[in-house]
């Protein structure tokens, strides 16, 4: 059987324009139509309407689709006010249908969806349903973390302790120079911006009260708990995250291993057992920077200095630091463990998945730091 070569020829009728397709439009035949004579063909037809005519067409298959996609897409790119206006629904229903899968695979939607604006009343729907499902996941990954912890803690766990180890090292030791750095500044802010003050008052031996009781109750436990929320939350969060990508977390389901044991538990146990023994070093870092400061501004002797310091510094203050220490500690592995196995599977998004796991964790921790606030003073420590 003969084969009639695509054709196109343009009618107009004043502003309207009729495209009239003939021939068999088959790409192994006669190949594709060019890019510079659809540019041209709609170059002709300007800002105004066109039609098609496909009376005469025989034979079509991709040749006639991609030809038509061509057209829309440069039709697109064009200006608005040059672009014509494509009526599509003369064509073959075949045609349209497969135009309809390409829009889809593009993630473009139906244009007449683009005019339709979800009323408040969706929007405020959609915004509480979003928060009631991210707070059950958040809750999940809570309950399944408490109690695959107490399965650890019988010895029926799938956790290895090579992994806690490991993690320990990362979470403590490596962690001990930005720690002390960020500490003994604090704590020489802290006593240079006493002593300005209080020396005006006669009262400079009250730095020692003002450090003791700042760095050991607040300032170290919080300032410590940001700091690994930037360091090691952000870390666990990139890590899974780069696991979701990659479908490791995937092959770990399939062979039957929890992804809580072989991954959330084992960071949230390095974390809460490091944070107690990061949280003292900071206080001794803390108050060392207070002590040289306060030398080195005030005519105080290091004798009278930690004399004063002994007495403002009670037993609770270092309870109350240690608790929080601990609750830091969790909740910076638990935000970050959470956000990573609830990323994406793109590289993007190991990146916004590190951003959004110290956002959330510094936020978190200075949330849960006024909650302590609050319950310290109602029970009067």
């Amino acid at each position: 059987m003969i084969k009639i070569p695509p054709r196109l020829r343009l009618k107009t009728d004043g502003a309207n324009f009729e495209l009239c397709l003939s021939g068999d439009w088959v790409a192994r035949e006669f190949g594709l139509q060019s890019e510079m004579e659809v540019c041209r063909l709609l170059v002709k037809v300007g800002n105004n309407i066109l039609r098609f005519d496909v009376a005469g067409i025989g034979q079509w298959d991709s040749a006639l689709v991609l030809f038509v996609q061509a057209l829309k897409d440069l039709n697109v790119a064009r200006p608005k006010a040059e672009q014509a206006s494509l009526i599509l629904s003369d064509l073959p229903e075949a045609v349209c249908n497969l135009l309809s899968l390409s829009a889809t695979d593009k993630g473009q939607e139906n244009p007449l969806m683009d005019t339709v604006v979800p009323s408040l009343f969706t929007r405020v729907g959609r915004s509480f349903f979003e928060t009631c499902r991210a707070a059950f996941d958040v809750a999940t990954t809570i309950g399944e973390t408490a109690l695959r912890g107490i399965s650890f803690l019988r010895g029926r766990s799938q956790t290895r302790a090579a992994d806690i180890f490991e993690l320990i090292k990362e979470a403590g030791a490596d962690a001990l120079v930005i720690v002390t750095i960020v500490n003994f500044l604090i704590g020489a802010i802290l006593a240079f911006v006493g002593a300005v003050q209080l020396k005006r008052f006669g009262a400079g031996i009250y730095v020692a009260d003002l450090v003791g009781i700042s760095v050991v109750r607040e300032m170290a436990a919080i300032m410590t708990a940001i700091v690994m929320a930037g360091r090691t939350g952000g870390a666990y969060a990139a890590h899974l995250a780069t696991m979701q990508g990659n479908e490791e977390i995937d092959a770990l389901k399939a062979l039957g291993i929890s992804s809580c044991d072989f991954l959330v538990l084992p960071r949230v146990t390095a974390l809460v057992l490091m944070m107690p023994l990061l949280y003292l070093y900071a206080c001794a870092v803390g108050l060392l920077g207070g002590f040289i400061v306060s030398l080195a501004t005030l005519d105080l002797t290091p004798a009278l200095f930690m004399t004063q310091l002994q007495g403002a510094i009670a037993g609770k203050q270092f309870f109350i630091g240690l608790t929080k220490s601990v609750a830091f500690g969790a909740l910076v592995a638990l935000a970050g463990c959470h956000i990573g196995l609830k990323a994406g599977r793109s590289a993007a998004d190991v990146g916004r998945a590190a951003t959004s796991a110290v956002v959330a964790g510094i936020v978190g921790v200075i949330a849960l730091d006024a909650i302590f606030a609050v319950c310290a003073n109602a029970l009067g420590i």
